[in-house]
């Protein structure tokens, strides 16, 4: 169990995140058209895990906003965006900020990602939610880079996840 803050008040997740290093979890999330995803449909790519606890929240929709622009020009990269927003909450805000390089993937169906990863948070008022974190994972899906936000508030650390996704 991790231990971040929301505006400064203490909250917990459900674990920690994955090592570096290690193999990442298959998981199943849903996609924009309701459809299940997991790793293997990014398989070849180096993919960034992006968990935010909702698109609807202004520091959720400008981090989203600037991977999408670092990586408009890397289509060797998959940004997965991935909250409990519903599909089709996630589709409109895509389409209301016209990105179109990023797969936002939701929670709807099962929780079970968020534990997996150890995201989940755990009480406080976004119980239920995904803290904000970043996992880079490699072609081969073992994980490169992590950070766990210690803020939620606060943006990650968008250059060290870069790094780690473009080297």
């Amino acid at each position: 169990m991790a231990k971040i803050t929301l505006k400064g008040t203490p909250v917990h997740t459900s674990g920690d995140l994955p090592q570096v290093g290690s193999k990442a979890q298959d998981f199943i999330l849903i996609n924009d058209k309701l459809s299940p995803m997991n790793l293997n449909d990014f398989a070849g790519k180096v993919k960034i895990l992006y968990t935010v606890p909702s698109l609807d929240t202004a520091t959720c929709s400008l981090s989203t906003k600037k991977f999408s622009e670092a990586l408009a020009s890397h289509p060797e990269v998959a940004m997965l965006v991935i909250s409990a927003d519903l599909p089709f909450a996630q589709g409109r805000f895509c389409g209301s900020e016209n990105i179109k390089n990023i797969h936002t993937l939701s929670l709807m169906r099962t929780k079970q990602f968020a534990t997996d990863y150890g995201v989940l948070i755990t009480d406080g008022p976004l119980e239920g939610l995904t803290a904000r974190a970043i996992i880079v994972l490699g072609k081969d899906d073992v994980v490169l880079y992590t950070e766990l936000v210690s803020e939620i508030a606060q943006e990650p650390n968008y250059d060290k996840a870069l790094a780690a996704a473009l080297k």
